[in-house]
């Protein structure tokens, strides 16, 4: 799982892929916007079939919390 969502960032945000780490802040660390947050979404939720509530996506700081959350739907 983090090894497809390292490369939807890295692409989407234009970073290098060894930048994207599991304790990455997707905003600080990464460079994100909220523009980046809401394309990263739309992408997550297209690739995966899911829906992520508002909630969760408030939740996601660095790229773990979001490699965890997708492991925990697919459970």
């Amino acid at each position: 799982m983090f090894d497809e969502v390292k490369t939807i960032l890295a692409r989407q945000l234009r970073v290098a892929p060894e930048k994207v780490t599991l304790e990455a802040k997707i905003k600080k660390d990464l460079g994100a916007d909220s523009l980046d947050i809401l394309q990263l979404l739309m992408r997550l939720e297209d690739d995966y079939g899911v829906v992520i509530p508002d909630q969760a996506l408030a939740g996601f700081e660095t790229v773990g919390d979001v490699v965890k959350y997708l492991d925990s739907l697919e459970k």
